[in-house]
C-alpha cells in the first residue's frame, strides 16, 4: 500500500487585513498547482463552519511522500507568496502534516 502526505494549513487573518489582500493571498496559493511538480493535488478556500475557532480559510496540499512536502515548503514559489502575500497579513497559522 502507498501513502500519501496531506498538508493542512489554517488561517486566521490580522483585523486590518483587507479583503482584497486575502482574496489575493488565497488565489496564489491555489495557483500553485500545476507550478510546482510535488504537488499532486490542491484546494484552498473559505470556511463556512461555525466550529473553525476563527480561522476563516484553509489550504489542503497532497503529496506523493515527504520528500514532496520537503520540497514544496522552501520552494521559490511557495516561499514568495508566503513572506510577501501572507506573512504581511496573518495572525496565526495552523498547520499539520500526516500520512494516509
Amino acid at each position: 500500500m502507498t501513502t500519501m502526505i496531506e498538508h493542512i494549513v489554517l488561517f486566521k487573518w490580522q483585523e486590518s487585513a483587507s479583503p482584497e489582500a486575502i482574496a489575493t493571498a488565497i488565489a496564489a496559493l491555489q495557483n500553485l498547482k500545476g507550478k510546482i511538480p510535488a504537488i499532486v493535488d490542491l484546494s484552498c478556500g473559505e470556511n463556512f463552519s461555525d466550529r473553525a475557532g476563527g480561522y476563516t480559510h484553509g489550504l489542503t496540499v497532497r503529496f506523493r511522500d515527504r520528500a514532496g512536502l520537503e520540497a514544496y515548503q522552501p520552494h521559490p514559489l511557495h516561499h514568495d507568496i508566503v513572506q510577501n502575500l501572507i506573512k504581511p497579513i496573518v495572525a496565526e497559522v495552523l498547520a499539520v502534516d500526516y500520512e494516509f
